[in-house]
């Protein structure tokens, strides 16, 4: 369901989290969504064309996007992205992925980053379930 979706993206976008960590081969115990990462403008386009809106809330302390939603209707919920932020402690950082690798899956193509930069990723989110994930890759 995902795959024709992003296919009209305009910016490149990732797989990340759990699912990415998947994909790179890993046996990864338990994946309850799938994080998308994209640009804010793809983001807005995504959630318009699987009829969903972004999300009103207030951003948590540690990750903030310019445009989030979540699509519930694949059997794994997609959390959107778009302009995705981490708290550092030199204030808010943008995510800004520089490696794209392709994984196939059912003859359709997904990008995650790089396993170093995944990994990196990760560890900069510091939760204890980013933390174990890191060390599966």
């Amino acid at each position: 369901m995902l795959a024709g979706i992003v296919a009209g993206a305009e910016d490149d976008w990732w797989l990340i989290g759990s699912t990415a960590v998947a994909l790179h081969g890993a046996d990864v115990p338990k994946t309850s969504d799938v994080d998308l990462l994209m640009s804010a403008r793809d983001a807005d386009q995504f959630l318009r064309r699987v009829g969903g809106k972004p999300c009103d809330g207030k951003p948590s302390n540690q990750f903030r996007s310019d445009v989030f939603g979540t699509w519930y209707d694949p059997p794994l919920p997609i959390e959107v992205m778009g302009g995705f932020s981490l708290m550092t402690v030199d204030g808010w950082r943008p995510v800004l992925l520089t490696t794209r690798e392709r994984r196939t899956v059912e003859g359709r193509d997904f990008y995650v980053p790089s396993v170093g930069e995944l990994k990196e990723l990760l560890l900069s989110f510091g939760r204890p379930k980013d933390l174990e994930r890191a060390q599966l890759l």
